[in-house]
């Protein structure tokens, strides 16, 4: 489909979507959360596609949500922002998890959903010039997209408070070592690096790749650890039928690099 709102493009099998409203910094709609959903959706069904780098046009990342667009409209017929769903909007935390690898390229300011939007998201790099805010309870709102918990998980309880109560926008550089992002590189090289972990993911085997990323989302809050080993079981016995699990120790045994693409085609023809 044509996308208003988005840009999509192939970089050898790294799918990069960036969103594209720059002169809104990239604010928040719902045309441009589907455009979002309908293109991962589509990189996930290509196996061509390894993981899925997204970024922003710009100088912004994602300015939050367009209020004058999103909401006035709701808001003067006396409905609740999110009251009525379209039919086709997905839960966008669990749409993120059950995808595979996604590297966030943070270029400029992320506040409001432009940051819970990447939280359920692998790997966050932000740019030197991006900047964080939790700006929920500066509009009388609550966090969502279930970033009361993913932004604890990140950035421990004490710092996840003060973002989402005091709403402070914070610079790159107050960010890097609080566990939000992944690295803070020079503004210049964001994409090239985005892309660079993003083939370093999809270089491994595809249904390990997913199924890691499942069990990382069931098991990081779990506290029994044998239900936790039980499901790494569970995962590790369908791992071992995998033709990409066999091509690995077939190659290590032959002495050279794994082709897992290969593997998995040859297994499915």
């Amino acid at each position: 489909m044509a996308y208003e709102q988005i840009l999509t493009e192939t970089r050898d099998d790294i799918l990069v979507v960036t969103l594209n409203r720059p002169e809104k910094l990239n604010a928040w709609t719902e045309t441009m959360r589907f455009e979002i959903c309908d293109a991962i959706a589509n990189g996930n069904d290509d196996p061509d596609v390894g993981a899925i780098v997204m970024t922003g046009a710009g100088r912004g990342f994602c300015a939050g949500a367009d209020i004058e667009q999103q909401f006035n409209s709701r808001l003067a017929g006396g409905e609740r922002p999110g009251a009525r769903e379209p039919a086709e909007r997905r839960d966008w935390v669990s749409f993120m998890r059950e995808s595979k690898p996604i590297v966030a390229a943070v270029n400029g300011v992320a506040v409001g959903v432009g940051l819970t939007m990447i939280l359920p998201m692998d790997i966050i790099i932000a740019s030197e010039n991006a900047r964080f805010g939790m700006f929920f309870v500066r509009m009388g709102l609550v966090p969502e997209l279930a970033s009361s918990s993913l932004a604890v998980q990140r950035v421990g309880f004490a710092k996840a408070s003060e973002m989402c109560l005091t709403g402070k926008l914070y610079e790159a550089s107050e960010i890097a070592d609080t566990g939000l992002v992944n690295a803070v590189v020079p503004a210049d090289d964001l994409l090239d690096s985005a892309i660079s972990m993003a083939k370093q993911i999809a270089s491994n085997p595809a249904p390990s790749l997913r199924m890691i990323k499942n069990l990382l989302t069931r098991n990081a809050n779990s506290d029994d650890l044998a239900t936790v080993q039980a499901r790494e079981v569970e995962a590790l016995q369908v791992a071992y039928e995998t033709p990409e699990h066999k091509e690995a120790v077939k190659a290590f045994l032959e002495k050279r690099k794994p082709d897992f693409k290969k593997a998995a085609a040859a297994a499915g023809s």
